[in-house]
């Protein structure tokens, strides 16, 4: 198949297109850098030509409230248009668990903006809503840090690995649309602030984890429960210890 990946040279796209083209299929990274623009429209209709599947991983350089809602609303109204021009046969696009839940979250709101785009659109599509990544840990630290101390409160977390996430993105890449919402998560469910103190002692970082009970995240307040998946998921294989194993021989 002619896959197009929209935000393809990101950490999730850059895996998702090697797994495509490893396994056979022509793949597009898609990204302004590479003369794509979901937002200006520019090369859009060119790169949809003979496509079968758009992967749409692209991502608001800006968390502002009305920078994130009206990029993922331009982006997807422009890409389903050109998408319907194509003909193209399939949409995936990557969410997060609980995005409807956390509506106190500009970034959250518009995302679900961008999921009502593709609902009311003719193109058969698949969203895949995914958990925070294992990636994502050493920004929540060190964001929640102050003098040295990492405040974070008994919010549930139960984060994929970038490999898990992207295996799974080109697999339903592959499979019929869906035309609904799966689920992905990693394998482990913690506390906000137990992984972070397993996250410190692996990296053999001195700092110390104090729980709260604020359970704000990236600026609006959120249940305890929101970030984890409350029905059928699909788990991913990359644990905790194993990531981190990765990691460490990464570095």
């Amino acid at each position: 198949m002619k896959i197009v990946v929209i935000g393809g040279t990101g950490l999730i796209g850059t895996k998702v297109v090697a797994n495509l083209r490893q396994w056979g299929h022509q793949v597009i990274a898609a990204s302004p850098n590479t003369g794509v623009n979901t937002i200006t429209g520019e090369g859009l209709a060119e790169a949809m030509k003979d496509t079968d599947v758009v992967v749409d991983l692209a991502n608001s350089p800006s968390w502002e409230d009305k920078a994130v809602l009206d990029f993922f609303t331009t982006s997807g109204h422009n890409l389903l248009a050109a998408e319907v021009n194509a003909g193209v046969k399939h949409h995936l696009c990557l969410s997060i668990v609980g995005v409807d839940l956390m509506k106190n979250v500009g970034y959250m709101r518009g995302k679900m903006a961008q999921e009502a785009e593709i609902k009311k659109s003719t193109v058969p599509y698949t969203i895949i809503r995914s958990t925070q990544f294992l990636e994502f840990l050493p920004g929540i630290v060190t964001q929640a840090t102050k003098d040295n101390e990492v405040h974070l409160s008994s919010l549930k977390f139960q984060p994929i690995a970038s490999d898990d996430v992207a295996l799974f993105v080109a697999k339903a890449a592959e499979a019929k649309p869906l035309n609904g919402i799966m689920e992905i998560a990693g394998p482990e469910r913690f506390t906000m602030h137990e992984i972070a103190e397993r996250y410190l002692k692996a990296t053999n970082d001195p700092r110390k984890v104090v729980p709260n009970t604020d359970n704000h995240y990236y600026g609006g307040e959120i249940g305890e429960s929101d970030l984890v998946p409350a029905g059928k998921v699909n788990l991913g294989e990359i644990n905790f210890e194993k990531w981190m194993t990765l990691q460490l021989a990464k570095a």
